[in-house]
């Protein structure tokens, strides 16, 4: 579905919010009832009309526009050349996860060591690779969904396991909203993926808390990072020590619960 149909379609339904019907539509602006279900039928308004619909019918248009940039389909990853591509430079890394946490291209040049042309150029690189869509005055919109990943087994994923997480949890997770926790536990495996849905919807709420808060001030905001990891496991030091006659158990009990890579 194109971004036109999906601005009348978020029109509709802010119209129906707001309880105005078709024919009162029609009436404030001076056109046909038939007229008005014609337009909205076949997808066909100016910029001028929508406009002067919101104006009538007391509808935020801004509003109205973001809610259709939030109903465009995005990609939840990237393919892994792009990754590739990203990883061949880290000052565009640099700038993917910047924008991934929605930071302006001010807030970028002003935080870190690129020099304006720098920033710029990768801001053009993540729009050609389709990161990002770039607009004047260095803005951008992010062409990926809230629910974006890295590729599990991708070369990202692979930099962050073996950089990234050390650095991570270097960290003492005893500053405000900050928190640390490790809880083993013997789950079925019906019950390890009902887990594994939650952890899905936290990072879902996670999204949703990002974007409402970007309205706030920059200096009402600071860098989180959200890191889960949910797997069968058991820590290598301990697996020394158990007797053999639970090991072929445990083994049996790994290959089930994940399956063969390649399966």
């Amino acid at each position: 579905m194109s971004s036109p149909d999906l601005l009348l379609d978020v029109l509709r339904m802010e119209l129906r919010r707001v309880g105005m019907t078709y024919k009162q539509l029609a009436q404030k602006i001076e056109m046909s009832e038939s007229s008005v279900k014609r337009m909205f039928g076949q997808k066909d308004m100016t910029l001028s009309r929508l406009a002067q619909i919101c104006q009538v019918a007391h509808i935020d248009l801004e509003e109205v526009m973001r809610k259709s940039l939030e109903m465009t389909p995005q990609a939840d990853s990237l393919s892994l050349a792009q990754e590739r591509a990203l990883m061949e430079n880290p000052k565009l890394l640099l700038v993917a996860i910047s924008c991934l946490g929605n930071w302006t291209y001010d807030q970028i040049i002003e935080t870190y060591t690129l020099t304006e042309a720098e920033c710029i150029l990768c801001l053009i690189e993540l729009d050609k690779h389709g990161f990002i869509e770039l607009k004047p005055l260095n803005r951008y919109r992010l062409r990926v969904s809230p629910a974006f990943k890295w590729l599990p087994d991708g070369p990202i994923q692979a930099f962050f396991k073996e950089h990234v997480v050390a650095d991570y949890f270097d960290g003492r997770f005893d500053g405000a909203g900050e928190v640390l926790m490790c809880i083993p536990a013997r789950l079925s495996l019906k019950s390890a993926k009902e887990i594994q849905i939650k952890i899905q919807h936290l990072g879902a709420e996670l999204a949703r808390l990002q974007q409402e808060d970007r309205r706030l001030p920059v200096e009402d905001r600071d860098g989180f990072s959200l890191m889960l990891g949910f797997r069968s496991w058991e820590f290598s030091a301990f697996t020394a020590l158990r007797r053999p006659s639970t090991m072929a158990g445990l083994k049996s009990r790994t290959v089930h619960q994940i399956g063969p890579k390649n399966k």
